[in-house]
């Protein structure tokens, strides 16, 4: 599949941002940030905040290393941002989450994250599929393990996708569920 318009793309992943664990939900959307633009701030249920950056096919390297100087940007604003909008759960002492949404995970951008340590990026693989006339995109984490968001209460214990969700996180059916056994 050819890759979506930015505005398309954008929306597709604000829907799915629940999938990148704990609650994520987005604050603000295309911020100007350190010298570029932000896709997404976001913050979860815990008040952390997490910075998302969308790579465009062979710039996901930059924009590995441009998460790092937006980590540190949204990092040094958080304190006023929490005195401009005191309603909003953000927690400055949780810290900054980055993470790089790209098309092709290529062994040298694991490489790259790997050699970064911990403070590395999150990298997660994004697949688009077309819904008719509207967009779908898939998620999947690369690189280090990233924990996958808690199952709620009353799902059931199954085995986890790939992905590391379970059939309750995807919301499927008993019936949809059937199709794949």
């Amino acid at each position: 599949m050819s890759v979506p318009r930015r505005s398309e793309l954008r929306n597709a992943l604000r829907a799915r941002l629940g999938q990148l664990g704990r609650g994520l939900h987005a604050l603000a959307e295309d911020v100007l940030g350190a010298d570029d633009r932000i896709d997404f701030v976001a913050c979860d249920a815990e008040g952390r905040v997490a910075v998302l950056l969308v790579a465009e096919p062979g710039r996901e390297l930059e924009r590995l290393a441009e998460a790092l100087a937006q980590r540190a940007w949204v990092g040094a604003r958080l304190a006023d941002w929490r005195q401009l909008a005191p309603e909003l759960p953000l927690r400055s002492e949780a810290g900054v989450r980055a993470v790089v949404l790209v098309a092709e995970a290529g062994p040298r951008l694991q490489a790259v994250a790997a050699a970064l340590g911990p403070e590395a990026p999150e990298v997660w693989l994004y697949r688009c599929v077309r819904n008719g006339a509207g967009l779908d995109v898939l998620l999947e984490p690369r690189g280090r393990d990233v924990e996958a968001p808690p199952p709620s209460r009353n799902a059931p214990a199954t085995a986890a996708f790939r992905s590391g969700l379970t059939d309750a996180q995807l919301g499927l059916s008993p019936e949809e569920i059937a199709e794949f056994d």
